[in-house]
């Protein structure tokens, strides 16, 4: 089911269903971009019926994506806790907690129309606590203070798009394209 502003929290099943349908989107798409709502649907362990219940269109599974993932990055954002200890050390801990959600993110990244969503133009909370953290390190004199909020927040995500696509393509182990990751994200913003 479409998400419509105002409804009623789903139902524990409803909910679930709707997660399982989500991370299978997910991982389907962002193996196979043109893949179908059949394809989606045997992925997530549910019929064709279920999965048009819930998400009647291509479009509206890839608006519950965007809408899923922002909520995702909301999430990790709080996790790294990026207004606690040295601005260097709590980048690092949003670059790891973003990590995390790679294969959604590399989806969006490359799927246009999740891209160009009117959601992910606007600036979040989660934009503006990185933007803050860049801020504060300058202040701290640990990150470079040449490379404008804005700048850092583009190389830290290339830098994950980069660590994403070298663990998928070159058969990386996820741990080695993360510390790859960190340590240019560290390397970039030093002063």
């Amino acid at each position: 089911m479409v998400d419509e502003p105002g409804a009623a929290p789903e139902s524990g099943t409803r909910a679930r269903t709707r997660r399982a349908i989500l991370d299978a989107a997910v991982r389907v798409l962002s193996q196979q971009s043109s893949a179908s709502l059949a394809e989606v649907a045997a992925a997530a362990g549910v019929g064709r019926t279920t999965m048009h219940r819930y998400f009647p269109e291509r479009a509206d599974l890839l608006t519950g994506i965007s809408h899923d993932l922002l909520e995702q990055i909301a999430a990790a954002t709080e996790r790294a806790r990026p207004d606690l200890g040295p601005a260097v050390a709590a980048l690092e801990r949003l670059c790891q907690a973003y990590f995390a959600l790679g294969d959604g993110l590399l989806l969006t990244m490359n799927e246009p129309y999740l891209f160009t969503d009117p959601v992910w133009q606007k600036e979040s909370e989660s934009d503006r606590a990185l933007l803050r953290l860049v801020e504060r390190g300058h202040a701290e004199g640990t990150i470079d203070p040449g490379l404008s909020p804005l700048w850092v927040q583009t190389v830290l995500w290339s830098l994950l798009y980069a660590a994403w696509m070298h663990a998928r393509d070159d058969e990386v182990p996820e741990h080695d394209a993360l510390a790859l990751c960190l340590r240019t994200l560290r390397k970039a913003v030093a002063p």
